[in-house]
């Protein structure tokens, strides 16, 4: 395989076993801990596959048409013997004739293919090649941006003179709220208006899609891509949402995803309905509504060949995309044919309308979803929903003003559907037991509590299961509607916005009293203060959220449930839709791609991913193949312990009825103070939730015990807020050189972290930042959660049992040692890094759970009964040996 360096032995058989299962068209779950080249060995092994894959290839065509080009002269119809015929019945002749033009079809086919191919790689090297071409079409552009320019200011200075009527007393900006004219799919062909180009009808070549969770860690793989053998030669194109790739100021100041989203769709649809209208010029003529600049089809292309030419992340291709004044979003989108390899969240992989949205066939490609430790998770989250009773309430408000305005402009079609919103929202308020005309802040719930039911029932009781939730959820998505509801809002519903005085515009009064009385309402109930952002999205466009509802009540009823959650007032219940088969969704890629790789640091326990994810999705348990190597560090550079018993020998069980103890808080503070003792650089500890750590942090406080800490190393708690994550790190980084630097009785830092918060995933304790991670009890998830007890149900009743265990039960020990296993890794991170790991609960040494630690901790585990061995061994990590690294 080429490497950039010598590659490690666990990287070459990682390498091996990835190439072997693209090759066989397997499933693969691929387990690498960070720190071994997991990013550098998926490249490697995946390209140098595809590499060998496109050689194959092209020598089976030259043969092919090879064969096609000398076998003109074949056995014709005539040689074939007269009265024979074959099993079917057919005789030999008419066999033949069909097999000849198949043949020759194909041979046609791999032609057209070849000549095409040709063209692009052609077209491509020019580009590469020819520096000169590229400033003489920025050159262009700029020239035909000017005359573009000039025209729009001419046409705009006549239209002033020409003082054209507004159409029904209405000013111009306010024509773009009103809805078009709808036509449902049975009455018209979708046309898609990108028609211009003969290369879109390009067929998809042979690629992979290489999918991560966040857009820093897309970003890391394409920068190690450009770093490795393949960086040159690669044709990679990255994908983002439109809020990393939109270069349109104005779009994106709208700040949230769902309003960039809508506005940048209007805007081509205004494009495409700018185009027809200077068809018809001798009519009436129309209001002109906003274009995108950058949405120009020629632009677009040149950028196209530019990603293709060259490999960049998305910085580098937004820079582009304001540079040759062309959409990285779609641009991007167009080279998605002709790419080799596809870098893109999982959200949009995983999501299938927002893949068929971007033009992804995963048809025979190849699939490989990196950072997979929570795919599980990760889908049943992207496929379930929550709207709030306040939400609904709003929503119903301004959708109803929005009618009343609009009423003598809309269509039949398009007041139909309004009111079958309408009906939807009110049906849904009263299933929280409110009343939609009343607000819901002050409307107190009778009957509080949770309550779960199934689609069917949910959709019978609240007399919905006479509307065809299909067709509105197509509406929504085709009208824009949500999108004119947040323009309308956006005019008239702020308390400061000018409405004229007419009839119909002091209805429009009551909607800004009902939003400004709503927002009182919820701040009067005690709500968390929410960001700005946040609020205004709530406020100005809750139905883009009660859409997404609507979406998940379209999922078979079995896989899924909907919680009614009723608290204190109607505005602070709310509906939640629940997916509780993630499989349904993942079938779907499974079967189509060649083959999908399932690749993270941390991926045990597996079961989960093979029984619930991969089985449930129709895979055949032959297809499926699991991978997991070792560490790169030597084995003395790592001490994993299991304590079963403190210093006062107190038996070390953290379950919910003895965590509490005051002796049990007393025995794990005693623990870290013996470990900060002789512990050098930081200490990170791991509490199962935020309220455990409140409690022994203040009844350390109370005892003294804290101070005794606070001698030897400088306490660090984790913040609840995201923003001050960087702030608390950079100081606890700061206090361990410090301490490293002079010689003093602080020796350190100690942090306190929370299993599942901001410091157990993606944060690297490297180096002196982690010479020991201690995990403080078993942090198993809320049992009494309505979500979670629903689960287990739905898996008792679907899953066979395992090993004599029952599958809820499967599901709990599993969710609880994922949250460890990923802690845990966080302080080893390189090939010369060192740490300590301390197991605080005497059931981590039960075979079962100790089985689902990673193997290459587990491998070098110790279960240590009483402390004193434990402390002894924790005091050789001091000596040279290691220290010498």
């Amino acid at each position: 395989f080429p490497f950039p360096y010598t590659p490690y032995r666990i990287q070459e058989q990682f390498m091996e076993a990835l190439y072997a299962a693209l090759e066989a068209g397997r499933v693969g779950i691929f387990e690498s801990p960070t720190g071994t080249g997991k990013s550098l060995s998926l490249i490697c092994g995946a390209l140098a596959w595809l590499r060998d894959w496109e050689e194959k290839r092209r020598q089976e065509e030259e043969q092919l048409l090879a064969l096609g080009a000398g076998g003109q002269d074949g056995p014709g119809p005539q040689q074939a013997r007269p009265g024979s015929a074959d099993t079917a019945g057919q005789p030999d002749w008419v066999t033949a004739f069909v097999q000849r033009k198949e043949e020759r079809d194909k041979v046609d086919r791999l032609k057209e293919e070849q000549l095409r191919r040709k063209k692009r790689e052609d077209r491509l090297e020019k580009i590469r090649q020819n520096v000169q071409l590229k400033y003489a079409a920025k050159r262009k552009r700029c020239e035909e941006d000017e005359a573009k320019r000039l025209l729009q200011l001419s046409k705009e200075a006549l239209s002033q003179e020409a003082g054209e009527d507004a159409l029904d007393q209405l000013d111009h900006n306010e024509e773009e709220l009103i809805l078009a004219e709808y036509e449902s799919d049975d009455e018209k062909k979708v046309v898609s208006g990108l028609e211009e180009d003969d290369d879109l009808e390009e067929e998809h070549v042979t690629k992979i899609y290489y999918c991560s969770r966040t857009h820093s860690q897309l970003s890391q793989f394409v920068r190690e891509v450009q770093k490795s053998p393949f960086g040159k030669d690669t044709r990679l194109v990255s994908l983002g949402s439109r809020q990393n790739l939109c270069v349109n100021e104005e779009v994106r100041r709208l700040g949230a995803l769902q309003l960039i989203n809508d506005r940048c769709m209007e805007m081509q649809k205004n494009k495409h309905e700018k185009k027809s209208n200077e068809e018809n010029e001798g009519k009436k003529r129309r209001v002109s509504r906003a274009v995108c600049p950058f949405y120009s089809f020629e632009q677009m292309q040149f950028l196209r060949d530019e990603v293709l030419v060259e490999v960049k992340d998305i910085e580098q291709l937004v820079s582009l995309g304001r540079e040759t004044k062309a959409c990285p979003y779609y641009g991007s989108r167009f080279a998605i044919p002709a790419a080799q390899l596809v870098v893109l969240p999982y959200q949009m992989l995983l999501h299938e309308p927002t893949r068929n949205a971007a033009g992804i066939k995963l048809k025979d490609q190849v699939v490989i979803i990196d950072e997979a430790h929570n795919l599980i998770d990760t889908i049943t989250c992207i496929h379930s929903a929550e709207v709030s009773g306040s939400q609904l309430c709003c929503a119903h408000s301004q959708l109803s003003q929005y009618m009343e305005r609009y009423r003598k402009r809309l269509k039949a079609k398009n007041l139909m559907y309004i009111k079958q919103i309408l009906y939807l929202l009110e049906k849904f308020v009263a299933m929280l037991g409110g009343n939609v005309n009343q607000n819901p802040g002050s409307q107190a719930v009778s009957q509080t509590g949770t309550v779960l039911k199934s689609i069917n029932d949910f959709l019978f009781q609240s007399q919905i299961d006479n509307i065809n939730l299909f067709k509105v959820q197509r509406y929504c998505e085709k009208s824009l509607i949500s999108r004119k509801l947040f323009g309308f809002v956006e005019r008239y519903g702020g308390p400061a916005s000018a409405v004229k005085t007419n009839k119909e515009n002091q209805k429009l009064a009551g909607l800004q009293d009902f939003l400004l009385t709503l927002q009182q309402g919820s701040d009067k109930e005690g709500d968390p203060p929410v960001e700005a952002e946040h609020d205004q999205l709530r406020t100005a466009s809750p139905l883009m959220q009660i859409e997404g509802f609507l979406s998940a009540l379209t999922n078979a009823n079995q896989d899924g449930r909907v919680i009614l959650n009723r608290q204190g007032t109607v505005g602070q219940s709310s509906l939640k839709f629940l997916l509780l088969n993630p499989a349904v969704h993942f079938a779907k890629v499974v079967e189509e791609c060649r083959a999908v790789i399932i690749a993270g640091g941390t991926m045990q326990p597996v079961a989960d991913f093979r029984e619930q994810l991969l089985c449930c999705a129709g895979v055949d348990p032959a297809r499926i193949v699991e991978f997991s190597c070792g560490h790169v560090i030597p084995p003395e550079n790592i001490l994993p312990l299991i304590l079963c018993s403190g210093p006062s020998n107190q038996q070390l069980e953290f379950t919910y009825q003895t965590r509490d103890l005051p002796q049990m808080m007393d025995e794990t503070g005693r623990i870290l103070c013996n470990v900060c003792n002789v512990i050098p650089g930081g200490v990170v500890c791991f509490f199962p939730s935020y309220e455990y750590e409140k409690q022994v942090y203040g009844h350390w406080e109370r005892t003294g015990l804290l101070s005794r800490l606070a001698a030897r190393k400088k306490i660090f708690q984790e913040p609840k807020k995201a923003n001050q994550v960087e702030q608390v790190l950079v100081e606890y980084a700061k206090c361990i050189k410090r301490c490293s630097q002079t010689e003093g009785q602080m020796t350190g830092a100690l942090l306190l972290s929370v299993v599942g918060g901001k410091m157990s995933e993606g944060i690297n304790f490297s180096d002196d930042l982690g010479r020991c991670v201690i995990m403080v009890g078993m942090p198993y998830p809320n049992i009494k959660s309505p979500e979670l007890q629903e689960k287990m149900t739905w898996l008792d009743k679907t899953m066979p049992r395992a090993g004599g265990q029952a599958p809820s039960r499967v599901l709990i020990e599993n969710l609880c040692m994922k949250a460890v296993n990923q802690s845990i890794g966080r302080a080893i991170r390189h090939q010369k890094d060192f740490a300590s790991i301390l197991l605080l609960d005497h059931r981590y040494a039960r075979p079962a759970t100790f089985n689902k630690l990673p193997q290459w901790i587990r491998e070098r585990t110790q279960v240590k009964p009483s402390f004193g061995s434990a402390f002894a061994e924790l005091r050789k990590v001091r000596t040279p040996c290691i220290l010498c690294h």
